[in-house]
């Protein structure tokens, strides 16, 4: 099993770039959720995109991208951390077909969110959904956002996504005119399946056998949902006793779902009562 993101430099050509793999991460994230194929990979694609951007972190936070739309696939939310923990879910209708991404997500925006502690208030960035493909998609804003030329070759099933990012840095062109065009061509040839079951030195290789390679360490990716009763009990504290009590009076249980995670968490009237005793000062 390879759950990574691992960077790469060409030097000769100054082209920096990142592969992405993920098979067990991935089969954990999809268990249980029964999305439609189409789903799956544009979902899949988004995850890769989430991690290279997420790998750049150089403090703690917190990426999350949203994308709301009024096709078949109406929300997909994918967020990672700056270890690399990924959660990842969608909205969608339960029959779709495969179709062209437009068609698929419709009229909509990506809504991009930053937050880490040292910021006062979480940055956040809205653009339209342009482009024939989620990595068009992508291209597109990392253009309008880093100011540099981008090459994403994406693909992903529900065995396993796989990414590349290719970006031209400012001194690309003086090192050698055709390197740019030439690292496009090479890196689209990644479609050939065999690469997925490579290393990434493998694949570099193979990709780019007459080009100077610096390879960096490979960073971990995890799967980044865990129950968390901690937070549900503050939750349910925050609202009252009162509020939870008349939810209870009404349902018999309170119920709360993480749909990013997709777990649920039940309460009855004695599990309610263990979380406001523990927010209960201890009388001596």
């Amino acid at each position: 099993m390879a759950n990574y993101v691992q960077r790469f430099v060409l030097e000769d050509l100054d082209i920096r770039g990142a592969i992405v793999h993920l098979d067990s991460v991935w089969h954990q994230i999809l268990q249980d959720r029964n999305y439609p194929t189409p789903v799956i990979e544009v979902l899949g694609e988004i995850s890769v995109t989430a991690l290279l951007m997420g790998d750049n972190f150089k403090q703690t936070g917190r990426l999350t991208i949203q994308l709301n739309g009024d096709g078949p696939i109406s929300m997909l939310v994918v967020d990672c951390n700056e270890a690399l923990h990924l959660r990842a879910m969608a909205k969608c209708e339960s029959h779709i077909k495969s179709q062209p991404v437009q068609d698929l997500l419709g009229h909509g925006q990506l809504v991009f969110t930053l937050d880490m502690p040292s910021m006062k208030e979480a940055y956040q960035s809205i653009v339209p959904v342009e482009g024939n493909s989620i990595a068009e998609i992508f291209e597109h804003y990392f253009k309008q956002s880093e100011q540099l030329p981008s090459r994403l070759l994406l693909t992903a099933s529900d065995k396993a996504v796989f990414g590349i990012l290719l970006q031209k840095l400012p001194a690309t062109d003086q090192q050698d005119p055709d390197g740019w065009a030439r690292a496009e061509a090479l890196a689209a040839t990644m479609n050939d399946k065999s690469l997925f079951k490579l290393s990434a030195e493998e694949i570099l290789t193979r990709l780019f056998s007459d080009e100077a390679i610096r390879v960096f360490d490979a960073q971990a990716v995890q799967n980044g949902c865990h129950k968390d009763t901690v937070k549900i009990h503050a939750m349910l504290r925050s609202l009252g006793r009162e509020e939870v009590d008349s939810i209870l009076k009404e349902f018999g249980e309170v119920v709360i779902n993480d749909d990013v995670c997709n777990r649920q968490y039940r309460f009855d009237a004695l599990a309610i009562d263990a979380v406001f005793q523990e927010a209960s000062p201890t009388v001596h």
